[in-house]
This record gives structure tokens, sequence and C-alpha cells, in this order.
């Protein structure tokens, strides 16, 4: 496991499968968690954007097919 997780009183992937959090949420969790811990915080702040932006298509898409 990587370092930046260390310090987390929870493990993101603990707490995802856990729970059984789908494959972009469980990454918006994992980016959530370490983009302070990291050096490349804006890329990760941006990822968490990005599968955002993936759950709201795919429910949009969804929505269009119901």
């Amino acid at each position: 496991m990587s370092g930046c997780y260390t310090n987390l009183k929870i493990q993101p992937v603990d707490y995802i499968t856990a729970n059984n959090i789908d494959f972009c949420s469980g990454n918006i969790i994992k980016y959530a968690s370490r983009w302070k811990l990291k050096g490349q915080q804006e890329e990760d702040l941006k990822k968490i954007i990005d599968y955002a932006n993936i759950l709201l298509t795919k429910r949009e898409w969804e929505g269009i097919n119901e």
C-alpha cells in the first residue's frame, strides 16, 4: 500500500470494499483521501472531477434509456 495512506484511520480500499462501492465512486474516495498527501494535488483533484463527470453522464444516459 502506498505510503500516503499510512496516516489515515481507515484505508480507502478497506472502506470501498466493505461498502461494495462501485469503481468510479471508489476512485473518488481514493483521490479525495490522498490529494493533500501527494505531490500532484491538482491532478488528483481533476481526477475526482473526471470520475464524478463519468457518474453524472452514466446517470443521465440511464435516465434517457429507462
